[in-house]
């Protein structure tokens, strides 16, 4: 490879054979591959990787990413477009081949991002996170090392976002196994061990995912522990609290009034008050203060043919909670009810818990895997 200073490209590590030395030299054409985009743009766009790696670290501790650290990206996403169309031009066949792959990239992928957004089936962090990616990554970048070019296995169609999120989709395929072999190991031998994992009944406030039990059994769609952390921060107690004596916090009667109700937060761990100790407890009851049961269903005689056949309870509160909230990451009344119901079981221990998989972590994963093996997918189908 011939090196002209003159053209003041980023420096790069080149082996000079002849010579059997490294030298640092600045790279005059583009390292050889099949789309011929600048190497300017495609290290501009390494600054996406650890920006993801911060939001991954993030989503594993706090199941939230800041979402300040979107719009950066996105500058860097269209600077690096800009500098790869200035240097190829559009009229040009590489040219072209730029602006498909980049149509294909925002409108297909970065679709896909908002579609599952807009159904349910992903957060607004990771709805953002893969159309910033289809702004960043159209097409396949390089990168020339000591020992060769980086990514090594492209797909035919060269849509690098497509790459990296089809590596996310292994990647997150590849967790059930993983959490399924550790409950093994631990003799964790149960339905849900493909999916969640047990926890003590008394770190489940401070924990993240959702619950996979309820009184009558395992269930897939169990009380999300965000929104129990809103509830218990709504009416200003602890878990601890609701368990020592659940027949009083079972009584709606007891529910604060609009005055008293705290602040439910958005149910994060870190934010708002402590909700698995240092509250109050049932010892904070005014003096004299006895447990009222709840009011007995109202059954209609004769007299009152136009009553109700039963009076509904609102047990802990749920319906008034969720009505004054708005909304608690999809939880019904009857979800928080059985919830609430299972942890204050006096005998209880343990539940199982699906931690879930935060999507920008497997998403991180899919980066790297991209951007040094290339596209998992496409070397699997090639092999078969």
């Amino acid at each position: 490879m011939s090196i002209r200073p003159r053209y003041p490209e980023p420096a790069v590590l080149i082996r000079c054979p002849r010579h059997r030395r490294l030298v640092f030299g600045f790279e005059l054409a583009r390292v050889a591959t099949t789309t011929g985009y600048g190497t300017v743009a495609d290290l501009l766009r390494l600054l996406v990787v650890p920006a993801f790696g911060y939001a991954a670290y993030h989503d594993i501790r706090t199941r939230r990413v800041d979402g300040r650290l979107w719009a950066p990206l996105v500058v860097i996403g269209l600077v690096a477009l800009l500098l790869d169309f200035s240097r190829v031009g559009l009229t040009s066949f590489t040219g072209e081949q730029l602006l498909v792959r980049t149509g294909v990239s925002l409108g297909l992928v970065g679709s896909l991002g908002y579609l599952f957004w807009r159904l349910g089936a992903f957060g607004g962090a990771d709805a953002k996170a893969i159309m910033t990616l289809s702004l960043c990554f159209p097409v396949s970048p390089s990168y020339l090392l000591p020992f060769g070019t980086v990514p090594e296995v492209r797909a035919t169609l060269g849509v690098f976002s497509l790459t990296i999120l089809t590596n996310t989709v292994l990647a997150g395929l590849a967790y059930p196994l993983v959490l399924a072999a550790g409950n093994a190991v631990r003799g964790r031998l149960a339905p849900p061990m493909f999916i969640g994992r047990p926890v003590r009944v008394d770190a489940v406030a401070g924990t993240y995912g959702s619950l996979l039990e309820t009184p009558d059994g395992f269930t897939r769609r169990g009380l999300d522990l965000d929104a129990l952390r809103m509830y218990l921060r709504w009416r200003g107690t602890t878990l601890s609290a609701a368990r020592d004596d659940p027949g009083r916090f079972r009584d709606p009667d007891s529910v604060p009034t609009p005055g008293e109700r705290g602040d439910p937060t958005s149910g994060s761990v870190a934010e708002g008050d402590p909700v698995a100790d240092g509250g109050p407890t049932a010892d904070d009851a005014p003096q004299g203060a006895t447990p009222r049961a709840p009011p007995a269903p109202c059954v209609p005689t004769t007299d009152t043919p136009a009553t109700p056949a039963v009076h509904r309870v609102d047990e802990w509160g749920a319906a008034t909670f969720l009505d004054d909230v708005g909304y608690a990451y999809g939880t019904t009344p009857a979800d928080l009810r059985a919830g609430l119901e299972l942890l204050t079981e006096p005998d209880r221990d343990r539940v199982w818990v699906s931690p879930g998989i935060p999507f920008v972590v497997p998403m991180f994963v899919g980066l790297l895997v991209a951007l040094t093996l290339g596209d998992v997918l496409f070397a699997l189908v090639n092999g078969l």
